[in-house]
Formats: C-alpha cells, sequence, structure tokens
C-alpha cells in the first residue's frame, strides 16, 4: 500500500500515537519509516553568548525526542533531527526521503485543539504532494469500515481509486457519501439547480459504487444535503466509521484549509482517522 513513511514527531501523545500507528500500517518494518522532530530556528545575533544556551538547548531537546521515539519503536529507527520552519522541512523531507505518506498526529477535541489543526497540519496537505494520514489522539487505524467522501472531482476519483484498493486489500466495507450543500437561499430562490445537483451526485456515488462492485468490495452509497463536513462527521460517527478518506484539491486548496474548508473541518471534528488522497 505504502513503501515509505514520513511521521512528524515531537514527544506528544499525538506524535507518539501517530509513530506506532504508523508502525502497524508497515506491519512493524520500521525500515519503511523516517521519524522527523522539526525545531523552529534561532535567528538573532550568533555572536550573543546566551545564544550558545539556546543552542545546547535545542540539542538536549532533539537528543531527548530522539530518545523517545527510539524508546516506542526500537533502535533501529531513522531519526532526522533539523531545524527549520515545521511544515516546510516535514514537506522537503517527504521528498528527499522517498516518502509516499506521511502520518500525523492530531490533538483532542477541545475547542483550542480543534483551532490548532489548522497550522502545521493544513500547511503540509496544502503544500505536500504526498498523501497525508491525520490520525487523532487516543485511535487507532482500522480498514474494516471506510468512509469515502466524494464530490466528482478529479481530486475525488483518485481518492475513490485509493478507497476502493484499500477496501480490497484490506476486506472492508465501503461507505460512499456525496453531499449536496446548498444554501438554504439558493434552494428557496432555485429549486430546480438544487434537483440538478442532487441527481449529480447521484450519478457520482453510482459511478464509484460500479467500480466498487468491480473490484469485489462490499460497499453501500449515499446523498446527503446539508453542510457538506457536519454531515461527513456525523455520518462517521453514527457509522462508526474506522478511516475517512477524501481527496484534495492540491496546493490552492491551502487557503480553503486556512479558512474552514470541508476537509480541515472534518479533520478536525471527527474522531477517526482521515487520509487525505493527493496523488
Amino acid at each position: 500500500m505504502y513503501n515509505k513513511i514520513l511521521v512528524p514527531f515531537d514527544g506528544s501523545a499525538s506524535s507518539k500515537n501517530a509513530l506506532l500507528q504508523a508502525v502497524n500500517l508497515v506491519d512493524g518494518e520500521i525500515t519503511k519509516i523516517t521519524v522527523a522532530s522539526i525545531m523552529l530556528p534561532y535567528d538573532g545575533d550568533i555572536d550573543l553568548v546566551w545564544v550558545k544556551d539556546i543552542r545546547e538547548s535545542m540539542r538536549k531537546s532533539c537528543e531527548s525526542i530522539i530518545a523517545e521515539a527510539k524508546k516506542l519503536v526500537g533502535d533501529s529507527i531513522k531519526i532526522i533531527c533539523e531545524e527549520g520552519v515545521v511544515h516546510e522541512r516535514i514537506v522537503e523531507l517527504a521528498n528527499t526521503e522517498d516518502c509516499d505518506l506521511i502520518v500525523m498526529g492530531r490533538r483532542g477535541l477541545r475547542r483550542l485543539e480543534r483551532v490548532l489543526v489548522g497550522s502545521v497540519t493544513a500547511r503540509v496537505i496544502g503544500h505536500s504532494n504526498k498523501d497525508v494520514l491525520v490520525i487523532p489522539q487516543g485511535t487507532t487505524i482500522g480498514w474494516k469500515n471506510i468512509l469515502l467522501a466524494t464530490d466528482g472531482s478529479r481530486y475525488s476519483v483518485t481518492a475513490a481509486n485509493k478507497a476502493i484498493s484499500l477496501a480490497r486489500s484490506y476486506h472492508g466495507e465501503l461507505k460512499i457519501i456525496s453531499v449536496v450543500d446548498v444554501p438554504t437561499e439558493f434552494y428557496a430562490e432555485s429549486p430546480k439547480a438544487t434537483e440538478e445537483l442532487l441527481i449529480k451526485a447521484k450519478g457520482i456515488v453510482e459511478d464509484v459504487s460500479k467500480r466498487a462492485e468491480a473490484a469485489n468490495v462490499n460497499l453501500s452509497g449515499y446523498i446527503r444535503e446539508g453542510d457538506a463536513a457536519e454531515v461527513i462527521t456525523e455520518f462517521a460517527v453514527k457509522e462508526k466509521v474506522n478511516m475517512i478518506i477524501m481527496g484534495s484539491h492540491g496546493r490552492t486548496g491551502l487557503l480553503r484549509l486556512l479558512m474552514g474548508s470541508v476537509a480541515e473541518r472534518v479533520i478536525g471534528h471527527t474522531p477517526c482517522p482521515v487520509l487525505i488522497i493527493k496523488k
């Protein structure tokens, strides 16, 4: 499925869980995993005496993080500890290490923690061309009950292909949902246009369903109306979904992510892991 995984690691509970889940994802083959610990650089006057203390503190912090990662998964794990802008270095390392998946931890569901998900994670998703798996703290990866959220775009087609492949590989059930997100005032002014959107959504679900059936994947399709992020999240909770799979609209999606797009809101609010497919 994935040949090499990059796991950003800062020693937090969420990053520890992400690392453990990444190990499970590769069936314990930790040679397929690279751990990245990125510290913000010091940009001040390097000639100041007290800067040496900062450097020493950063060195010790790096050593501590390396020790924690090795304690979790073993001494043979590859660990990179560097300075830099966090999301930029994560994206760069995923490329230089030839990784095809980035696994990131997510903190809890408290209000502040939901806000924080939009910073580094959103920027990594926006800038990287690698798939990104976001795992909430305290959760595990599962493939028996997969939810594919699709809107019929070419990005969603790629996500659908991946979802079908994963469901087939793990003998999981695939639930396919397409949400028609129409403002109330628009529906009142143009009910015919809304009906056309519903017909389009039905066609999208039917198309993916046919491909899943051809791959001998157990599936069910759903058309819903409402706020897309809320509908997807509530559906995932109700159906006890193990994994949500969504497509990303590429680099331009960064602005949408930072302004509260469907993807970011789903990642920030759902209790299960979310896999964002990039290519």
